[in-house]
């Protein structure tokens, strides 16, 4: 590397939102480098459950969940918890996250997360008509289960809300869900199917898939650490861990949970936390997993990939440095156990990573007011994959100086100061 390189398009961050952001920018005509930090799709792009959640416009911070979460801290297992270490930094996070919640933020959320899935349907149908990328696309029907009916009929407001917003599903008793998942426990009678449930087949291979596609259009990957931005005119400056700077004309932040850090050296303060994900990855068996599966009691998923099974899912929050809860992942295998009974779980392979999210759980796809060449993409907690093709499109349309294609105005960088 140069002491100063000259450069078009500088995406910052390997999975797969910087991914599908650079793919966007070739397509529009720019020169591409992609740096990270590891390498392609190290973090959450490579643990995660590949579904494509589209239906998934209501934000956790809804009305009234502060009073929840309270019961589901008691369990230090449970689909909550908190590393108490690292609870004082936590602070400023659940403040902006009890304001998301109040009712009128609430509703403004939905409006927002809608448009974005929408488009990102829209986006990644055009993303699937690649050659390289259209035999990671599977529709493979999602069931989201529900252990009694008075934990069902609590979620019908949420699915009356998705109906609103046209998305297509229907209420499944326990003859059709032993037909839809044959081996599912006798106590799942109420659930929900989605025939048009999407998946990816493997999210890892998926996102290392879309940066080749980058590179054979001339995009280059460079395994290098960004540490700063600095504004210079008509464009910034990049300073390297290594002492080295890259001026580029446009930078795009798509480092994940490490993206507020490159905002702070702009001076600007985004509440970015981490929520720490656990899985397992079970080998290839006799297990015939049909389909996605919710267990929406537990707040976790099973998954059919082309590598194995994956049972992962629940929220802890511990930052970046504290060591892995492993415990976590054997709780959720244990429970994935109880509920499919014949589900062999010898030789997985399991894995903490990073989400990174935002209090009020919508992403920050916005332009830099400090360095207006710096376009922010991060913060899509759970629907980073589901999101990626949308955020992509927007990404590309804010380098362009183009009206992006839905109102972005609530993805601000600095919208917390009106909540």
């Amino acid at each position: 590397m140069s002491e100063k390189q000259q450069l078009d398009c500088v995406v910052i961050g390997g999975g797969i939102i910087g991914a599908l952001s650079a793919l966007q920018l070739i397509r529009d005509g720019r020169s591409v480098t992609i740096l990270d930090k590891e390498s392609v799709a190290a973090g959450a792009s490579q643990g995660n459950a590949g579904i494509l959640a589209f239906p998934e416009i209501t934000p956790i911070a809804a009305p009234g969940v502060t009073w929840k979460a309270p019961a589901w801290l008691i369990d230090p297992l449970g689909p909550l918890s908190i590393r108490w270490p690292y609870a004082p930094k936590l602070v400023p996070w659940f403040w902006h996250f009890w304001k998301a919640s109040f009712r009128k933020n609430y509703e403004r959320g939905i409006v927002t997360q809608t448009a974005l899935m929408k488009l990102s349907m829209l986006a990644y149908e055009a993303v699937s008509t690649e050659e390289a990328l259209s035999p990671f696309f599977i529709n493979s029907g999602t069931l989201d289960l529900y252990d009694s009916e008075k934990s069902f009929n609590a979620a019908a407001p949420d699915w009356a809300r998705k109906k609103t917003a046209g998305f297509s599903f229907k209420r499944v008793g326990r003859a059709e869900i032993e037909t839809l998942q044959p081996g599912l426990d006798s106590r799942f009678r109420h659930a929900i199917w989605s025939e048009g449930g999407m998946q990816i087949a493997d999210p890892g291979d998926f996102t290392r898939a879309v940066v080749a596609l980058c590179q054979a259009r001339g995009a280059t990957f460079l395994r290098a650490t960004a540490k700063a931005l600095a504004p210079r005119e008509n464009g910034v400056d990049i300073l390297m861990e290594d002492g080295t700077t890259i001026a580029a004309a446009n930078a795009v932040v798509a480092a994940g949970a490490w993206s507020n850090h490159l905002a702070a050296s702009l001076g600007e303060a985004v509440p970015l936390d981490t929520e720490r994900g656990y899985n397992t990855t079970l080998p290839l068996q006799d297990f015939a997993l049909s389909r996605q599966l919710y267990f929406n009691d537990h707040s976790f998923v099973v998954t059919p990939l082309s590598a194995g099974i994956r049972v992962g899912g629940a929220v802890e929050f511990g930052g970046l440095d504290l060591p892995a809860n492993f415990a976590r992942s054997k709780a959720l295998l244990k429970l994935a156990t109880r509920f499919l009974p014949d589900l062999k779980t010898e030789g997985g392979v399991e894995w903490m990573g990073f989400r990174p999210s935002m209090p009020d759980y919508l992403p920050v796809i916005d332009r830099s007011k400090k360095a207006p060449a710096v376009i922010y993409a991060f913060g899509h907690g759970h629907l980073g994959l589901t999101q990626a093709a949308a955020t992509g499109r927007l990404v590309a349309a804010l380098a362009a100086a183009r009206t992006p294609e839905i109102d972005i105005a609530n993805l601000r960088f600095d919208r917390f100061r009106i909540f």
